[in-house]
């Protein structure tokens, strides 16, 4: 399928498989790991460190694979900016750096209570980032902090983490936070305040490890529970203005 095809379940657009591509943010890092065991393997013949390298190169790629993903096209869905497991789903106050006015007159997020959605990310996932919803991109604030246990709730106010804040043409916001875990050591963004995005664009990604919050607006609620497996820019979180609670069984 080609990035951009529309597809949908009437029958419009192929399905087949093939390999992720590898961004380019990740490129470097496997090349570096593959000389360095390259040169174990040929120019010191030292397999019992070689061998184990040349496995972690073939990790390092799969880390950074970028996979294409099939966007849902309607503006009343709220999408997973990240792939991984939904960690914890509370009702809290959004981050003084998502509310309030940012200095240039614009109002952020209500001061309210909101339902904030936690999805970790392992070693295993797909670490590019997405955005939940399209629109203007108001705010990208970067906080440097410390390395924590991002499956943590206070990692959400004490790890190294960036804010973003995305505006819809109707004035509906959506703010979500990038938070670094015990291994990640970067966050990479890909957007900067003013850019035009849509729905499930790549927007950023965290580096070896890490957890996204998403905070839902005001009478919203999740579509998704706890334990349940997301896929970036294309599972449901929400659906904007619906509040129905659902249940589930893990089994």
């Amino acid at each position: 399928m080609m990035a951009g095809e529309l597809v949908d379940n009437k029958g419009r657009g192929d399905a087949e498989w093939r390999w992720p591509s590898i961004h380019p943010e990740g490129r470097k890092f496997g090349l570096i790991a593959l000389a360095i065991s390259m040169v174990f393997l040929l120019f010191f013949q030292w397999d019992i460190i070689g061998w184990p390298l040349l496995a972690l190169t073939g990790g390092v790629f799969a880390f950074f694979r970028d996979p294409e993903r099939v966007v849902p096209q309607d503006d009343k869905y709220i999408v997973s900016p990240a792939d991984g497991l939904v960690s914890l789903i509370t009702e809290m106050d959004p981050p003084a750096e998502l509310t309030g006015d940012d200095g240039s007159g614009r109002a952020g997020l209500p001061p309210d209570k909101a339902i904030r959605i936690s999805i970790f990310m392992s070693v295993f996932d797909v670490h590019i980032n997405r955005a939940p919803i399209g629109g203007t991109v108001r705010r990208v604030i970067y906080i440097p902090g410390k390395f924590m246990n991002a499956d943590l709730d206070k990692a959400s106010e004490e790890n190294e983490r960036q804010h973003i804040l995305i505006e819809r043409a109707d004035g509906m916001a959506i703010g979500f936070t990038q938070i670094a875990g015990l291994v990640a050591r970067r966050i990479v963004p890909f957007v900067k305040p003013g850019d035009m995005i849509a729905a499930g664009q790549r927007i950023g990604l965290i580096r070896f490890g890490s957890r996204v919050d998403v905070y839902l607006p005001a009478g919203t609620d999740p579509k998704v529970l706890i334990g349940q497996k997301m896929i970036a820019g294309e599972t449901i979180l929400a659906e904007v203005g619906q509040q129905k609670l659902i249940e589930g069984i893990a089994q």
